[in-house]
């Protein structure tokens, strides 16, 4: 009992210096998120993403890095948007993007493994989805896409619906104006909060599971799952097992990155640790929701898709990195024991614990919790797509306040959420 309780101890340990180390950076990426979240508006990115070519990309790829950074919300709004007429394959860049171009994923990154695996997401990210885009017009057919439209259409819910939804955007004014008025500010604390409620735990679970893997796997294991001896092989080895490893974690978004850590602390190759970062949308509770919203035969075909990409990807990193001298020597990563001493990293993460309590004050006396209770709900409409509503019809409800109705395009007074079509019967 006493090894056991000293190996758990050691864990938490870990886990709890890691926590500590990123602390104000999660604080400071989440904010910067519901910042642009707040003046970004989803209702237009259906009407932006009508087809593949390189400008709507381009536009998709701006879209997701605005987004949320979780997993499961991108997913879903990602098929929010092609059932509202946005290119499949658009809607799908958006979601890479959404969850690999994001703000709070660099900060991090940079904090616990250093800027040169920064570098490689946000240089990788763009070239998966070039990948991903040049193997959809290759093999996607018309009528995969079809199959994919029709099983959409019949509204099964996944996981975060709600959260998807919600459009609190703010309209009107100049870029500052509307970040710093008062409905700006409820925005930008409704989007922090419900960000922080979709991904705390996949957050919670890549550190305990990285305090874990640092604690109980010995170094001399991944030296020799990694192939650490035969340099050549294990810069092939490690993009292709490393999405594979991620899988199996089920943990996504930015609770893969401490794993990251343990993982190139173990032995695992640069292009490795990209693909591994990558492939947070192929984890097998995600894998489901691909089936429950396109159909089996699609989902099996995103997967083969998302993991060949994912693969190359990281090689062409790798590549690349090691041609211009980049990667790093030293396998040094923040993965470390608790220690909370007067440095740098305590100020810091006091100034943004206070900055945070500021936000949870906002989110408590603007309505938030009613909202958050809706985040793992699809909003009412959505499950019947099949009913049309006239435009000019008041037959369209707030997701949040269902006794807020109103016509096509308008918005909610007490939220600032776009109307719903209402179901019909």
């Amino acid at each position: 009992m006493v090894v056991v309780f000293g190996a758990l101890a050691h864990a938490l340990d870990i886990a709890f210096g890691m926590t500590w180390e990123i602390t104000w950076a999660l604080v400071l990426g989440f904010a910067l998120s519901g910042a642009v979240q707040a003046v970004v508006s989803k209702s237009e990115m259906t009407r932006l993403l009508p087809d593949d070519s390189p400008r709507t990309i381009a536009i998709a790829c701006g879209l997701g890095a605005a987004s949320s950074s979780c997993s499961y919300a991108a997913v879903a709004l990602a098929r929010s948007i092609f059932r509202k007429g946005a290119s499949f394959t658009a809607a799908m860049v958006f979601e890479f993007a959404s969850t690999n171009l994001v703000i709070e994923l660099g900060i991090i990154l940079a904090l616990l493994m250093g800027w040169r695996f920064t570098l490689a997401e946000f240089v990788g990210g763009p070239i998966m989805i070039a990948l991903l885009v040049v193997a959809f017009r290759l093999t996607l057919s018309p009528r995969l896409i079809e199959q994919a439209r029709v099983q959409a259409d019949r509204g099964l819910t996944g996981v975060m619906e709600g959260h998807a939804a919600m459009d609190m955007s703010v309209s009107g004014g100049s870029l500052l104006e509307r970040l710093t008025s008062a409905r700006g500010f409820t925005a930008i604390s409704h989007y922090y909060i419900m960000d922080w409620a979709s991904v705390w735990k996949d957050i919670a679970g890549g550190l305990l599971i990285a305090g874990a893997l640092a604690a109980w796997v010995p170094e001399r294991f991944w030296q020799s799952f990694f192939l650490v001896d035969h340099p050549f092989l294990a810069k092939l080895w490690g993009p292709l097992v490393g999405p594979l490893v991620a899988m199996l974690s089920f943990v996504c978004s930015i609770g893969n990155v401490p794993l990251a850590a343990v993982l190139w602390n173990g032995g695992i190759s640069f292009g490795g640790v990209v693909a591994f970062i990558f492939a947070d949308l192929i984890v097998l509770p995600i894998l489901n929701i691909y089936r429950k919203y396109y159909g089996g035969r699609v989902s099996l075909y995103l997967f083969a898709t998302f993991y060949a990409v994912m693969v190359v990807a990281g090689l062409i990193v790798e590549a690349l990195f090691g041609i211009l001298r980049l990667i790093p020597h030293e396998r040094d990563a923040d993965v470390i024991e608790a220690s909370v001493t007067w440095n740098y990293t305590t100020f810091l993460n006091i100034a943004f614990l206070l900055f945070t309590t500021a936000l949870v004050v906002r989110f408590l006396r603007t309505g938030g919790p009613a909202m958050l209770r809706m985040m793992a709900r699809p909003p009412e409409g959505e499950t019947s797509p099949e009913v049309p509503v006239e435009a000019g019809d008041r037959g369209y409800v707030c997701p949040m306040h269902p006794d807020v109705t109103g016509p096509a395009d308008a918005r909610c007074p007490r939220c600032g959420m776009e109307l719903v079509p209402r179901a019909r019967t």
